[in-house]
């Protein structure tokens, strides 16, 4: 396996190429077809800013599934380009809030540009490492990670921080990839596998 600061950084630029160009070809699937696949609404994706809808990543719609509540506070861990902190700022309401967090200062300008459009008040972004979140003990209600485990060799530190900021009462909603079967050995050892 590629070391942990060398996996991070190819991490961050793929991530960073698919925010700045997410109609080019990329080691994992990007956009609106693939939102679609994974199950978002068409009608609620044409709802949503295009800047963000081109550049999902996620695995999942965990942000339509989840259980969210009228003036909730949300965590979107690992938001790129702001899909899913835009579905769940709507659902909250004007009373909630919804804080995105990504390390991909790419993703994040796109995020942020999306929330403009959409004139969403009650967003804000933060650029962070998953294993080091820039938020207040139990301040969370709702946490939702939509495929970053598998992205990030520290996985104990991000399941410490998200029973850190979370509430004692609050849910966490995950979506990830899971191996059916092991790898072999030579795709466990290639960076370029990672995102396979």
């Amino acid at each position: 396996m590629p070391e942990a600061a060398e996996l991070r950084e190819s991490v961050k630029t793929a991530y960073s190429a698919a925010a700045e160009h997410p109609g080019d070809e990329h080691p994992f699937p990007v956009g609106r077809p693939f939102a679609q696949s994974v199950g978002y609404d068409a009608k609620l994706l044409e709802s949503l800013p295009r800047c963000a809808v081109e550049a999902f990543a996620g695995v999942s719609n965990v942000a339509v599934l989840a259980e969210l509540f009228e003036g909730g506070t949300v965590l979107d861990l690992g938001c790129g380009a702001g899909l899913d902190t835009l579905i769940a700022a709507r659902r909250v309401g004007l009373g909630g809030k919804v804080v995105g967090v990504d390390f991909s200062a790419s993703m994040l300008a796109r995020a942020r540009r999306a929330a403009l459009e959409a004139a969403l008040a009650n967003v804000e972004f933060e650029l962070a490492d998953a294993e080091a979140l820039p938020l207040e003990d139990a301040s969370v209600d709702v946490a939702l990670v939509n495929g970053i485990f598998n992205l990030n060799p520290h996985r104990q530190a991000i399941f410490r921080e998200l029973a850190r900021v979370t509430r004692p009462e609050g849910n966490v909603f995950g979506a990830e990839l899971i191996l059916l079967e092991p790898l072999p050995a030579a795709e466990r050892a290639s960076p370029t596998n990672w995102f396979a």
